[in-house]
């Protein structure tokens, strides 16, 4: 009887280690296989977090694609484009890190061997660089019968680069330039075989002049309020999304007497560079309520956006040209706000790092939308001072005392002469509880604004005020977690929680 049960327990361990072994062989072909097919994947190939099209996009323009022997197939022009971006991305890539990875998956021997040679004489040197390229205009010159080569001309393709030496920035530069460009078709794969430097080839570009004279005089009256649903702030275009009750809110603001509302776009929200139809087509809805109410529309972009990476560059581009060319024609804009406070990201992301990001994207908002205002949401009169000469108007916010004011408005308005100045945010928390001392009520909340909207009219300052809601839930990425920074954040509206309008709501509508 033991011996049976000796025999029996020999054949299951026997079975199981059977099983076992080829469970752990298929395994292990499955692992290789997967391996040997993530391998053509170029993105995995060269460790980058998201596809490369997600973290390079510059914008491109192909004119003349006609080859008069092989016919340019749309798939294969595609491909290249894809191929000789990525080249691009790859080598600003070397450049910054010195590092020779990846730069082979796109470049044959002799084109990767002056790259190699400049990253050699950057470690020398402890030189490195963050490039990007922002914009190229592409003509094909010959595309071979057999599909393998391809030469075009890259004509003045936009770059902007930043030099530096250790940690010390050396230098900034933005130029064009144009390039012959020879391309061969190995591995699936479009690899760059020459990218020779060539006399810069002009592109004949129609411009339109900017036209902001009527809007720019309609800033001098402007009367108006930051503006978030009640029961969706800082999601106004999320999946709760109601025109109903914006139109509602709309009407509100427009018997109040004012004739502008400031709102906000999220670049995260909004699908970073790659803008979701949906968010748009909500964004465009709600300028058409402003319309039926008479109401003007100053759009804020980027808001809580913080990354002005040299290497993001193209790709917040995209973001805010796909907004401005969609609503640039709409009658209710009246302008775009580049960003929210971006002085608040000196210290974290570097001062020179904000204001060349910011500068930029002032120069091409000019350029994708010439008849509406830009202007940048400063988070104080003394942050106000920078970029004055690239803005149309110049914004600021104030939440200190109100006795205060006049001296912060009239030093800015001696420093900036020749811009027309708003005062873009600005309130007062009726918020009475223990995280506030106790300190603010419905009654201080008017007094505050008996002071401030006297002070506004006798210096004939514009304003958009904040805001029209108390907030039930404020998210934490406003003003952190901490309850006696939070908790004001719900109460600075001229309309509680329960939809009542608040004493300051009639001091705050304008007389005709």
């Amino acid at each position: 009887m033991k011996n049976k049960l000796t025999k029996t327990i020999y054949r299951i361990l026997l079975i199981v280690s059977f099983f076992a072994i080829n469970i752990l062989i298929v395994s292990g072909i499955s692992a290789v296989l997967s391996y040997l097919n993530t391998g053509a994947d170029k993105s995995s190939m060269l460790h980058l977090e998201m596809p490369m099209d997600k973290v390079y996009a510059p914008k491109v323009t192909w004119g003349n694609t006609e080859n008069p022997g092989r016919p340019m197939e749309e798939p294969s022009l595609k491909e290249i484009e894809r191929d000789y971006l990525n080249a691009w991305h790859v080598r600003n890539i070397a450049y910054k890190k010195n590092d020779r990875y990846g730069v082979a998956d796109f470049y044959t021997d002799s084109a990767r061997a002056r790259i190699y040679e400049l990253i050699d004489l950057n470690i020398k040197s402890d030189n490195w660089s963050k490039a990007t390229t922002l914009e190229h205009f592409i003509d094909l010159d010959f595309y071979s019968e057999d599909g393998t080569l391809v030469v075009f001309t890259d004509s003045e393709v936009e770059k902007y680069q930043e030099m530096y030496q250790g940690e010390s920035p050396v230098i900034k530069q933005k130029d064009t330039a144009s390039y012959q460009v020879m391309m061969l078709l190995e591995d699936g794969f479009w690899r760059i075989r020459h990218l020779n430097e060539i006399e810069r080839v002009e592109i004949i570009k129609t411009e339109s002049k900017r036209d902001i004279a009527n809007l720019l005089s309609e800033v001098n009256n402007l009367k108006g309020i930051n503006y978030y649903p009640q029961k969706t702030p800082w999601d106004t275009f999320g999946k709760n999304f109601n025109d109903s009750i914006i139109n509602n809110d709309f009407a509100i603001i427009n018997k109040m007497g004012l004739n502008t509302i400031r709102i906000f776009v999220q670049y995260e929200d909004f699908g970073k560079a790659d803008v979701k139809v949906e968010k748009l087509d909500r964004l465009k809805k709600t300028l058409d309520l402003a319309l039926e109410n008479k109401l003007k529309v100053m759009v804020t972009l980027f808001d809580f956006y913080g990354d002005y990476d040299v290497s993001n560059w193209s790709l917040t581009q995209r973001h805010a040209e796909t907004i401005v060319t969609t609503l640039k024609h709409h009658p209710a804009l009246l302008g775009w706000d580049i960003k929210n406070e971006p002085d608040l990201d000196f210290d974290s992301r570097g001062r020179q790092a904000v204001l060349n990001w910011l500068e930029e994207m002032s120069s091409k908002i000019k350029k994708w939308d010439p008849q509406h205002l830009v202007t940048i949401g400063w988070s104080s009169p003394e942050a106000a001072v920078h970029l004055a000469n690239e803005v149309d108007y110049v914004s600021y916010h104030y939440y200190r005392g109100p006795e205060e004011f006049l001296s912060a408005h009239n030093q800015l308005k001696t420093t900036i002469s020749n811009k027309p100045l708003v005062l873009q945010e600005y309130g007062y928390s009726s918020y009475d509880g223990f995280w506030n001392l106790y300190l603010g009520s419905d009654e201080k909340q008017v007094e505050y604004y008996t002071t401030m909207q006297q002070q506004l009219a006798e210096a004939q300052v514009p304003f958009i005020f904040w805001t029209l809601y108390d907030f039930e839930k404020v998210p934490t990425a406003v003003a952190g977690s901490l309850p006696w920074r939070t908790r004001k954040q719900h109460h600075f509206g001229c309309i509680d929680l329960d939809g009542n309008r608040k004493e300051v709501f009639e001091l705050l509508k304008q007389v005709p």
